[in-house]
């Protein structure tokens, strides 16, 4: 079963595509398009869920109050499952799925993936962000967002804060092992994203046949390629260095997290040419339904940073600096017709800042890879920038990953 607005399939021979598919053979060595099984259990996936956790949240969130729900979770990752007497069976069932690993994961690879990633700084967030707008034209992806308000007017830049947060978390050194915050971040964003999709099941404005269910394993499967090959790949742009070994270990790495937060997709990527046929796939099946859902998200994550001219000059001009970097971040890496057609504001000048940090990202890649220690060293100092860009940018909050309760409409 796939959706009906998965349009891979009518797309597939047009003029245009064959000879693009034509192209890509010629300078990279391999058909765009995989085999017809791929797609057909791509496609299928988009009705895939989570039924483990969604036990949990169906007894416990559901059943009783939102507020036992997080106060057991709480509990149970503080003090473990077995010190919880009367524990809900399905607690007990999602604690032991997770404190299994499956078959496939390398911790070494885990661990080098997420360093990989780490060495990005916070330029990879500003370009999974900017990356992310060019899904907001699906209604499988713009919907939620829009029926739930989560990413719309000023509650984006928190929302995205929140986003980096978790990139921090989990791949941060150990990030993931038991009882580390990164495991605990996945866990918590893994029932939210349950919650939402109960909630928005029932909603009138879902549409079953033509999307699949909401916060489907499909389309988290895309959102883990975000984080791994497109960075992997377009970052090449402002001098990064990342060899294909690495964007396979990224890759990697984003699996296990994906694992935590539930995504168990029944075709995951092999490498690096399997990721950039999933990019062809997911490319061409657009339909392109979101319409102002899909502009209005855009445009408030255009605005997210936008200073608001309070506190004191060095602050403002901090301000004025991020909001500048958030715009040329945006501008550059996603595609120029989704940029006019969202109406996004020019971003002007602003759009040559990533390119002119290349050659001094790309001396300090050269270094890092020829010089001992010295990658260490890069590491160390990108842990310790994207952590104090984060508690610049928060403040006093905090990220809570708690679940939008209410509807826009």
């Amino acid at each position: 079963m796939e959706p009906t607005e998965f349009r891979y399939w009518s797309r597939l021979e047009e003029p245009a595509v064959k000879l693009a598919r034509a192209a890509w053979r010629r300078l990279l060595g391999f058909d765009p398009a995989p085999d017809e099984a791929t797609v057909r259990t791509f496609a299928s996936m988009y009705y895939d869920a989570d039924p483990l956790a969604e036990a949990f949240v169906d007894e416990v969130y559901l059943g009783r109050s939102i507020d036992e729900g997080r106060a057991l979770l709480d509990r149970a990752l503080s003090e473990g499952v077995g010190a919880i007497d009367d524990a809900p069976a399905s607690l007990r069932a999602l604690f032991e799925d997770l404190e299994k690993d499956p078959s496939w994961v390398d911790p070494a690879l885990v661990a080098e993936g997420a360093k990989v990633f780490r060495r990005y700084g916070t330029a990879v967030f500003r370009f999974a962000g900017a990356i992310t707008l060019a899904a907001y034209t699906e209604s499988s992806v713009a919907k939620p967002l829009a029926l739930t308000g989560a990413y719309a007017g000023a509650s984006t830049r928190h929302r995205f804060l929140e986003t980096a947060s978790f990139w921090i978390d989990v791949s941060e050194p150990g990030g993931l092992a038991p009882g580390a915050p990164g495991r605990a971040a996945a866990l918590r964003v893994r029932l939210m994203h349950v919650f939402v999709r109960r909630r928005l099941a029932s909603h009138p404005e879902w549409d079953l046949e033509a999307w699949g269910v909401p916060i489907s394993q499909a389309d988290a499967l895309l959102t883990l390629m975000g984080g791994s090959v497109a960075p992997g790949i377009a970052l090449h742009a402002i001098g990064y260095r990342t060899t294909t070994r690495e964007i396979e270990a990224m890759m990697h790495f984003w699996r296990y997290v994906g694992h935590l937060l539930g995504v168990r997709p029944r075709w995951y990527p092999a490498d690096v040419r399997e990721g950039l046929q999933l990019a062809f796939v997911s490319f061409l099946k657009r339909a392109e339904t979101a319409g102002d859902d899909g502009k209005r998200l855009c445009q408030s994550y255009a605005d997210a940073f936008a200073p608001d001219g309070r506190g004191s000059l060095r602050e403002r001009l901090a301000g004025v600096l991020e909001h500048g970097v958030h715009r040329g971040f945006t501008r550059l890496f996603l595609p120029p017709p989704l940029y006019r057609r969202f109406e996004m504001p020019p971003a002007g000048a602003w759009v040559l800042y990533p390119l002119a940090l290349a050659p001094f990202v790309f001396a300090a890649e050269t270094l890092r890879r020829r010089l001992p220690g010295v990658d260490e060293v890069a590491d160390q100092v990108a842990r310790r920038a994207r952590r104090r860009w984060l508690t610049r940018q928060l403040g006093d909050r905090a990220a809570a990953f708690r679940p939008v309760q209410t509807f826009q409409r």
